[in-house]
């Protein structure tokens, strides 16, 4: 069968992309179409395939079935020309650890191809981007976690690819460092087109967008983090702490709701649709005393935990 990305507008295009392994698929006939420019997550707990699919499309690994195309570059009829087109920046930092920040970076350049005084350039802006200028000749190995990781994804990006794979860029840092990560990851936005493995379902949310669950080598639902959370959960959760809340009165709302819960000194209530104005002149109105309360919408966690009937290990 001959595969070719039928419109310009996508960066990447998977079909029925699969890699098997014995008996077991890792990946299991994946459709995506990748739009340039955006950021697309790929969401899944760790073994789900999320890295065997980054490896395929980076040809790194053959596919069992099926193809993709990367800028219009067939993953399987054309490795070279797809290498050309993405770089990497890997789930386990790759770089010199005796070698300093500004060392890795014109090593990675020159195996890239670029000319030294073009390294040179794009080395100095990624050092400045990256928030490494203070310690750019000092040796990495005395780096923290979180300053590696930003190492890696500039030399990721030194032949400035227009698709940029980040596999699990924060995975084992601190929010801190994670949250500095996310800060160079929004600044490349539009930019480049990203695909981003992540198991931390706040991380998909906060930069992605859109996101494809993953689970099993199955992608189970797909779209925006909203569109996720709306259409395939839909909850809301408002709670109210309150003095002298009767069991009348919670009785009563449990004829409104299906999903009321008491907590300590409150209740919690679930539902696609909340009238809060309705639900707090109903709790006043039996006497009780508002004192706290909270909106809550539904989170990815929310969404993985009803499409999966798991909640995600991190």
């Amino acid at each position: 069968m001959n595969y070719v990305t039928i419109e310009n507008n996508y960066s990447i295009q998977t079909f029925d992309l699969t890699k098997k392994y014995k008996d077991q698929n890792a990946v299991n006939g994946i459709n995506l179409a990748i739009k340039r420019g955006e950021v697309f997550s790929l969401l899944g707990p760790n073994g789900a395939g999320k890295t065997t699919t980054i490896q395929m499309l980076c040809c790194l690994l053959k596919p069992t079935a099926g193809t993709a195309t990367i800028m219009g570059y067939d993953i399987k009829k054309n490795p070279s020309a797809v290498k050309e087109v993405i770089d990497i920046s890997p789930q386990e930092t790759a770089i010199a650890g005796h070698l300093t920040a500004w060392e890795n970076l014109m090593l990675m350049g020159g195996i890239n191809g670029l000319k030294k005084e073009e390294t040179k350039k794009r080395a100095k802006e990624l050092i400045e981007l990256m928030g490494l200028a203070e310690r750019a000749n000092e040796q990495v190995q005395n780096f923290s976690g979180g300053m590696q990781r930003r190492l890696s994804i500039a030399m990721a990006l030194i032949s400035d690819p227009p698709v940029l794979f980040l596999d699990e860029p924060t995975l084992g840092l601190d929010p801190q460092a994670r949250r500095a990560i996310w800060k160079h990851i929004e600044h490349l936005k539009e930019k480049k087109t990203i695909i981003l493995t992540t198991h931390y379902l706040e991380e998909a949310d906060a930069l992605a967008d859109r996101v494809a669950i993953i689970s099993e080598g199955n992608i189970i639902a797909i779209g925006t983090p909203k569109e996720l959370k709306n259409d395939i959960y839909g909850m809301r959760t408002v709670v109210i702490k309150a003095q002298k809340l009767s069991s009348t009165c919670i009785e009563g709302l449990k004829e409104m709701y299906l999903s009321v819960r008491e907590i300590d000194d409150g209740i919690e209530i679930k539902a696609r649709e909340l009238n809060f104005d309705e639900i707090v002149d109903y709790i006043r109105s039996s006497g009780a005393k508002i004192e706290w309360f909270s909106m809550e919408e539904p989170s990815l966690d929310d969404v993985f935990l009803s499409l999966t009937g798991k909640e995600m290990i991190k």
